[in-house]
């Protein structure tokens, strides 16, 4: 839900648990795709937030797009 960026079906911040999962399925084999895509998204994200005259936390909103993303890399054991 934007502009909150808020999960439609738990409303956590997206990209939620269950987000992740999808996005990861999506893009299965396109990992650079998916960074990109969560990148833009992030950028979206940071200019509403902006547009809402808030002041974002930078490093949170990196984690939250993009730090989970080498976890997600990591080969099962």
């Amino acid at each position: 839900m934007r502009p909150a960026w808020r999960c439609r079906n738990c409303a956590a911040p997206w990209p939620c648990g269950p987000a992740q999962l999808v996005l990861v399925t999506e893009f299965y084999g396109h990992s650079i795709a998916l960074a990109f895509y969560l990148a833009a998204s992030m950028q979206e994200a940071l200019d509403d937030a902006y547009r809402l005259g808030l002041c974002p936390d930078l490093p949170a909103m990196h984690g939250r797009f993009l730090g989970w993303l080498s976890l997600a890399r990591r080969p099962q054991r």
